[in-house]
């Protein structure tokens, strides 16, 4: 991915101060895109515009729907109606089943579903009426297979998949593709604070912890960010046109 592929075209990456969503605004915003990122936190916000990695800083909760709706109308306002949405924003709990309570169920449905509905609505009429838009959705491959002990997580990840796919139908003739990466294990702050809990629990070094994670990867390593950014990439040129409803696993040929 090189040159200014992007250039004239406004991208709003949701939960994109961090990890995945970091690099995928950086990616956008050095291939020519006008980045919006979208967050709680207005200022781990502006330090990632002062960073030079995005353009424009919209405060919003994703499970929020009108607080969308107002965020997305604001950055519109400013920088022009969106062209590309990364709706990245996510969170995991983890816990047996038998522990996993309704509250669980409803948060992890309420950012990791809910959070792709709500900005794809907020951004969905404007693409149909130029004819133009691609929205992607940054899953996991908890979306495409059970692990254990996330089953919350699972389940409202399987939930996004089936968003898209039926979202992708209603959409195929509007010249607006929607698709999901659906990311390993990846390289994040994320889950350097997921194995420093392990190691802290179990008394187990750090390779031993990381082994763990990287064992459902055939390339037996973290996904980088960057890698799941290049995709993203891919899917929202022109060259991806003919490509709506998948999703597309990025991790070293897990499945």
């Amino acid at each position: 991915m090189s040159g200014l592929q992007f250039q004239g075209q406004h991208a709003l990456v949701t939960g994109g101060t961090r990890g995945i969503g970091r690099a995928i605004a950086e990616a956008l915003a050095g291939a020519g895109a006008t980045v919006t990122v979208l967050g709680r936190n207005r200022e781990a916000l502006e330090k990632l515009i002062d960073q030079g990695e995005a353009h424009r800083a919209a405060v919003a909760d994703v499970a929020d729907a009108e607080a969308v709706r107002k965020a997305v109308e604001e950055a519109a306002a400013g920088s022009g109606p969106i062209d590309l949405l990364i709706a990245n924003a996510g969170a995991a709990a983890s816990a047996p089943f038998l522990k996993t309570g309704p509250d669980i169920f409803r948060q992890m449905l309420d950012v990791n579903l809910l959070g792709v509905a709500n900005a794809a609505q907020a951004v969905l009429k404007p693409m149909v009426d130029r004819g133009f838009g691609r929205i992607v959705a940054v899953a996991s491959t908890a979306s495409l297979k059970g692990y254990p002990y996330v089953t919350a997580y699972c389940a409202a990840k399987h939930a996004v998949i089936g968003l898209v796919r039926a979202l992708a139908l209603e959409t195929a003739q509007t010249g607006v593709t929607i698709n999901a990466v659906c990311p390993g294990y990846t390289d994040t702050d994320l889950v350097s604070k997921s194995l420093d809990r392990i190691v802290d629990k179990t008394g187990r070094s750090r390779e031993e912890a990381l082994k763990e994670f990287v064992k459902h990867n055939p390339q037996g390593r973290l996904v980088a960010p960057q890698e799941v950014a290049d995709t993203v990439l891919w899917l929202c040129g022109r060259g991806a046109s003919a490509v709506t409803g998948q999703a597309i696993a990025v991790a070293g040929g897990e499945i």
